[in-house]
Protein backbone atom coordinates (compact mmCIF):
# COMPACT_ATOMS: atom_id res chain seq x y z
CA UNK A 1 0.00 0.00 0.00
CA UNK A 2 1.29 3.19 -0.90
CA UNK A 3 1.63 5.96 1.20
CA UNK A 4 -0.76 8.68 0.29
CA UNK A 5 -3.54 5.02 -0.23
CA UNK A 6 -2.48 4.57 3.47
CA UNK A 7 -2.96 8.03 5.13
CA UNK A 8 -6.52 8.70 3.29
CA UNK A 9 -7.91 4.87 4.69
CA UNK A 10 -6.60 5.52 8.17
CA UNK A 11 -8.21 8.88 8.28
CA UNK A 12 -11.70 6.82 7.91
CA UNK A 13 -10.64 4.80 11.44
CA UNK A 14 -12.25 6.55 14.81
CA UNK A 15 -8.81 7.07 16.58
CA UNK A 16 -9.32 7.08 20.62
CA UNK A 17 -6.82 8.17 23.24
CA UNK A 18 -7.23 6.85 26.41
CA UNK A 19 -6.57 8.93 29.60
CA UNK A 20 -7.61 9.99 33.02
CA UNK A 21 -6.51 9.08 36.68
CA UNK A 22 -3.95 6.31 37.18
CA UNK A 23 -5.44 3.23 38.98
CA UNK A 24 -9.57 4.75 36.75
CA UNK A 25 -9.64 1.13 34.64
CA UNK A 26 -7.08 2.31 31.44
CA UNK A 27 -6.35 -0.87 31.35
CA UNK A 28 -9.33 -2.76 31.19
CA UNK A 29 -10.41 0.11 28.71
CA UNK A 30 -7.91 -0.78 25.84
CA UNK A 31 -8.17 -4.19 26.40
CA UNK A 32 -11.30 -3.91 25.12
CA UNK A 33 -10.72 -1.57 22.39
CA UNK A 34 -8.64 -4.55 21.42
CA UNK A 35 -11.38 -6.81 22.02
CA UNK A 36 -13.41 -4.62 19.43
CA UNK A 37 -10.60 -5.09 16.76
CA UNK A 38 -8.89 -1.36 17.35
CA UNK A 39 -5.17 -1.72 17.09
CA UNK A 40 -4.17 -0.63 20.32
CA UNK A 41 -0.81 0.94 22.21
CA UNK A 42 -0.32 1.52 25.51
CA UNK A 43 1.72 4.50 26.86
CA UNK A 44 2.28 6.18 23.04
CA UNK A 45 4.13 9.28 23.59
CA UNK A 46 2.00 11.67 22.05
CA UNK A 47 5.13 13.73 20.17
CA UNK A 48 5.28 10.54 18.75
CA UNK A 49 1.52 10.22 17.41
CA UNK A 50 2.13 11.71 14.13
CA UNK A 51 5.12 9.94 13.11
CA UNK A 52 3.05 6.85 14.16
CA UNK A 53 0.09 7.60 12.05
CA UNK A 54 2.51 8.54 8.93
CA UNK A 55 4.01 4.71 9.29
CA UNK A 56 2.07 2.29 6.94
CA UNK A 57 2.92 -0.54 9.68
CA UNK A 58 -0.92 -1.65 9.64
CA UNK A 59 -3.11 -2.61 7.19
CA UNK A 60 -5.97 0.39 7.86
CA UNK A 61 -9.24 -1.83 6.58
CA UNK A 62 -8.27 -4.97 8.91
CA UNK A 63 -9.10 -2.76 12.16
CA UNK A 64 -12.19 -1.08 13.48
CA UNK A 65 -9.49 1.87 14.39
CA UNK A 66 -6.85 3.21 16.62
CA UNK A 67 -6.73 3.18 20.65
CA UNK A 68 -3.87 4.94 22.63
CA UNK A 69 -3.38 5.14 26.30
CA UNK A 70 -1.19 8.51 27.24
CA UNK A 71 -1.49 10.03 30.47
CA UNK A 72 0.98 10.97 32.79
CA UNK A 73 3.22 8.72 33.23
CA UNK A 74 4.76 10.63 29.48
CA UNK A 75 5.94 13.73 31.04
CA UNK A 76 5.16 15.76 28.04
CA UNK A 77 1.79 14.98 27.51
CA UNK A 78 -0.32 17.46 29.51
CA UNK A 79 1.71 20.36 27.37
CA UNK A 80 1.53 18.89 24.08
CA UNK A 81 -1.40 16.77 23.58
CA UNK A 82 -3.75 20.10 22.90
CA UNK A 83 -1.73 21.50 19.76
CA UNK A 84 -0.65 17.42 18.63
CA UNK A 85 -4.44 16.61 18.29
CA UNK A 86 -5.56 20.00 16.91
CA UNK A 87 -2.97 19.48 14.56
CA UNK A 88 -3.80 16.14 13.22
CA UNK A 89 -7.75 16.72 13.23
CA UNK A 90 -6.74 19.83 10.84
CA UNK A 91 -5.21 16.93 8.97
CA UNK A 92 -8.77 15.26 8.43
CA UNK A 93 -8.03 12.44 11.21
CA UNK A 94 -10.92 11.45 13.64
CA UNK A 95 -10.03 11.92 17.04
CA UNK A 96 -12.23 11.30 20.11
CA UNK A 97 -10.86 11.66 23.59
CA UNK A 98 -12.02 8.96 26.72
CA UNK A 99 -11.76 10.52 30.55
CA UNK A 100 -11.19 7.05 32.99
CA UNK A 101 -11.31 8.49 36.89
CA UNK A 102 -12.96 7.12 40.06
CA UNK A 103 -13.28 8.33 43.67
CA UNK A 104 -10.70 8.52 46.01
CA UNK A 105 -11.39 6.09 48.12
CA UNK A 106 -11.83 3.94 44.90
CA UNK A 107 -8.43 4.76 43.94
CA UNK A 108 -6.70 4.24 47.31
CA UNK A 109 -8.63 0.75 47.75
CA UNK A 110 -7.34 -0.31 43.95
CA UNK A 111 -3.82 0.70 44.87
CA UNK A 112 -3.85 -1.16 48.11
CA UNK A 113 -5.23 -4.78 46.30
CA UNK A 114 -2.53 -4.41 43.17
CA UNK A 115 0.28 -2.97 45.49
CA UNK A 116 1.70 -1.01 42.84
CA UNK A 117 2.95 2.45 43.29
CA UNK A 118 1.36 6.03 42.58
CA UNK A 119 3.47 7.91 39.46
CA UNK A 120 3.09 11.17 41.79
CA UNK A 121 3.54 9.45 45.05
CA UNK A 122 6.58 8.45 44.91
CA UNK A 123 7.76 11.04 48.16
CA UNK A 124 4.18 11.86 49.45
CA UNK A 125 0.85 10.18 50.31
CA UNK A 126 -0.80 8.21 47.91
CA UNK A 127 -4.22 9.97 48.39
CA UNK A 128 -1.64 13.60 48.06
CA UNK A 129 -0.31 12.19 44.72
CA UNK A 130 -3.74 11.31 43.65
CA UNK A 131 -4.91 14.87 44.84
CA UNK A 132 -1.93 16.43 42.64
CA UNK A 133 -2.71 14.13 39.88
CA UNK A 134 -6.73 14.98 39.51
CA UNK A 135 -5.52 18.64 39.46
CA UNK A 136 -3.34 18.50 36.76
CA UNK A 137 -5.59 16.58 34.95
CA UNK A 138 -8.37 18.70 35.35
CA UNK A 139 -8.06 20.85 32.02
CA UNK A 140 -7.85 17.38 30.19
CA UNK A 141 -11.18 16.25 32.14
CA UNK A 142 -12.73 19.62 30.74
CA UNK A 143 -11.48 18.90 26.90
CA UNK A 144 -12.39 15.33 27.15
CA UNK A 145 -15.67 13.92 24.41
CA UNK A 146 -16.81 11.20 27.10
CA UNK A 147 -15.99 11.25 31.36
CA UNK A 148 -16.44 7.78 32.89
CA UNK A 149 -16.57 7.40 36.42
CA UNK A 150 -15.56 3.53 37.20
CA UNK A 151 -15.79 3.27 40.77
CA UNK A 152 -19.07 1.45 41.06
CA UNK A 153 -17.87 -0.75 37.94
CA UNK A 154 -16.25 -4.40 38.15
CA UNK A 155 -13.82 -5.26 36.07
CA UNK A 156 -16.47 -6.96 33.28
CA UNK A 157 -18.77 -4.46 33.53
CA UNK A 158 -16.32 -1.44 32.71
CA UNK A 159 -15.17 -3.78 29.80
CA UNK A 160 -18.87 -3.72 28.88
CA UNK A 161 -19.34 -0.31 29.04
CA UNK A 162 -16.06 0.39 26.97
CA UNK A 163 -17.35 -2.14 24.64
CA UNK A 164 -20.30 -0.53 24.03
CA UNK A 165 -18.72 3.22 23.04
CA UNK A 166 -16.74 1.29 20.44
CA UNK A 167 -19.79 -0.70 18.91
CA UNK A 168 -21.56 3.26 18.83
CA UNK A 169 -17.77 4.24 17.09
CA UNK A 170 -17.41 1.34 15.02
CA UNK A 171 -19.82 -1.52 13.16
CA UNK A 172 -18.24 -4.19 15.88
CA UNK A 173 -17.96 -7.55 14.59
CA UNK A 174 -19.77 -10.31 16.77
CA UNK A 175 -18.20 -12.80 18.76
CA UNK A 176 -16.31 -15.47 16.91
CA UNK A 177 -17.34 -19.44 17.92
CA UNK A 178 -14.71 -21.91 17.98
CA UNK A 179 -16.37 -25.31 17.88
CA UNK A 180 -13.77 -27.87 18.87
CA UNK A 181 -13.27 -31.89 18.57
CA UNK A 182 -10.60 -33.58 19.99
CA UNK A 183 -9.25 -36.62 21.99
CA UNK A 184 -9.20 -37.07 25.45
CA UNK A 185 -6.32 -39.36 25.24
CA UNK A 186 -4.02 -36.72 23.20
CA UNK A 187 -5.05 -33.71 25.59
CA UNK A 188 -7.92 -31.44 26.92
CA UNK A 189 -7.55 -28.00 24.65
CA UNK A 190 -6.38 -25.89 27.12
CA UNK A 191 -8.23 -23.10 25.19
CA UNK A 192 -11.73 -24.18 25.62
CA UNK A 193 -14.25 -22.04 27.72
CA UNK A 194 -16.89 -24.98 27.33
CA UNK A 195 -16.04 -28.38 27.60
CA UNK A 196 -18.47 -31.47 26.89
CA UNK A 197 -17.71 -35.07 27.02
CA UNK A 198 -19.66 -37.59 24.71
CA UNK A 199 -17.76 -40.91 25.90
CA UNK A 200 -21.11 -42.06 26.65
CA UNK A 201 -22.29 -42.86 23.15
CA UNK A 202 -21.44 -45.57 21.48
CA UNK A 203 -18.46 -46.18 19.73
CA UNK A 204 -17.80 -46.44 15.87
CA UNK A 205 -14.64 -47.73 16.86
CA UNK A 206 -15.95 -51.19 17.39
CA UNK A 207 -17.87 -51.65 14.64
CA UNK A 208 -15.66 -53.14 11.66
CA UNK A 209 -17.08 -50.99 8.54
CA UNK A 210 -16.84 -47.86 10.17
CA UNK A 211 -13.62 -48.54 12.47
CA UNK A 212 -11.50 -46.68 9.30
CA UNK A 213 -13.87 -43.82 8.57
CA UNK A 214 -13.71 -40.80 11.10
CA UNK A 215 -17.04 -38.48 12.06
CA UNK A 216 -17.11 -36.30 9.30
CA UNK A 217 -18.37 -39.70 6.74
CA UNK A 218 -22.23 -40.19 6.32
CA UNK A 219 -22.01 -43.58 7.60
CA UNK A 220 -20.51 -42.50 11.05
CA UNK A 221 -22.75 -39.12 11.66
CA UNK A 222 -25.72 -41.69 10.96
CA UNK A 223 -24.41 -44.12 13.32
CA UNK A 224 -23.59 -41.48 15.94
CA UNK A 225 -26.63 -39.22 15.58
CA UNK A 226 -29.33 -41.53 15.16
CA UNK A 227 -28.62 -43.23 18.60
CA UNK A 228 -31.35 -41.90 20.83
CA UNK A 229 -28.88 -41.26 23.73
CA UNK A 230 -27.73 -38.62 20.78
CA UNK A 231 -30.50 -37.03 20.37
CA UNK A 232 -31.54 -36.72 23.75
CA UNK A 233 -28.00 -35.04 24.25
CA UNK A 234 -28.67 -32.72 21.16
CA UNK A 235 -31.61 -31.03 22.72
CA UNK A 236 -30.38 -30.59 25.69
CA UNK A 237 -26.57 -29.13 24.78
CA UNK A 238 -28.08 -27.06 21.79
CA UNK A 239 -31.23 -25.38 23.71
CA UNK A 240 -27.80 -24.39 26.71
CA UNK A 241 -25.20 -22.87 23.58
CA UNK A 242 -28.47 -20.92 22.61
CA UNK A 243 -28.77 -19.86 26.16
CA UNK A 244 -25.17 -18.95 26.90
CA UNK A 245 -24.02 -17.84 23.05
CA UNK A 246 -25.81 -13.96 23.50
CA UNK A 247 -25.21 -13.90 27.29
CA UNK A 248 -21.13 -14.44 26.70
CA UNK A 249 -21.40 -11.67 24.05
CA UNK A 250 -23.21 -9.56 25.84
CA UNK A 251 -20.18 -9.75 28.80
CA UNK A 252 -18.04 -8.93 26.36
CA UNK A 253 -16.39 -12.10 25.23
CA UNK A 254 -14.49 -11.74 21.72
CA UNK A 255 -14.39 -15.17 21.09
CA UNK A 256 -15.93 -18.42 22.68
CA UNK A 257 -14.59 -22.04 22.22
CA UNK A 258 -16.85 -24.54 22.21
CA UNK A 259 -15.17 -28.23 23.36
CA UNK A 260 -16.33 -31.71 22.02
CA UNK A 261 -14.26 -34.85 23.14
CA UNK A 262 -14.47 -38.20 22.81
CA UNK A 263 -11.64 -40.63 23.10
CA UNK A 264 -9.66 -40.22 19.87
CA UNK A 265 -11.20 -37.54 18.50
CA UNK A 266 -12.02 -39.51 15.41
CA UNK A 267 -15.18 -40.49 15.72
CA UNK A 268 -18.20 -39.56 18.19
CA UNK A 269 -16.37 -36.08 18.86
CA UNK A 270 -15.96 -35.13 15.03
CA UNK A 271 -19.94 -35.60 13.97
CA UNK A 272 -20.69 -34.02 17.27
CA UNK A 273 -19.16 -31.13 16.75
CA UNK A 274 -20.41 -30.94 13.56
CA UNK A 275 -23.77 -31.14 14.32
CA UNK A 276 -22.76 -28.60 16.97
CA UNK A 277 -21.12 -26.36 14.33
CA UNK A 278 -24.32 -26.53 12.30
CA UNK A 279 -26.73 -25.60 14.51
CA UNK A 280 -24.60 -22.37 15.71
CA UNK A 281 -24.02 -20.69 12.35
CA UNK A 282 -27.81 -20.95 10.90
CA UNK A 283 -28.32 -19.45 14.08
CA UNK A 284 -26.18 -16.71 12.03
CA UNK A 285 -23.35 -16.33 14.67
CA UNK A 286 -19.79 -16.53 13.58
CA UNK A 287 -18.59 -19.93 13.59
CA UNK A 288 -15.97 -22.27 12.86
CA UNK A 289 -14.81 -25.64 13.32
CA UNK A 290 -12.09 -27.48 13.71
CA UNK A 291 -11.26 -31.16 14.70
CA UNK A 292 -7.66 -31.32 16.18
CA UNK A 293 -7.15 -35.20 16.30
CA UNK A 294 -8.69 -36.73 13.17
CA UNK A 295 -6.26 -37.68 11.44
CA UNK A 296 -4.33 -39.42 14.48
Amino acid sequence: MNQQKWRRELRHLKIVIITGLSGSGKSTAIAAFEDAGFYCVDNMPIDLLPKFLELPIISAPEFAGLAFVMDLREKDFLSRYDSVIESLKQKGYDFEILFLEAGHEILVKRYSETRRHHPLAQEKSLIEGIREEEGRLRELRKAADQVIDTSQYTVHALKSVILEIARKAIKLQPMRVNVQSFGFKYGIPHDADLLIDVRFIGNPHFVPELKDLDGEAEPVKEFVLSRPETRAFLAKYLDLLDFLIPRYEAEGKAYLTVAVGCTGGRHRSVALARAVFEHIRKAGNRVQLVHRDIAQ
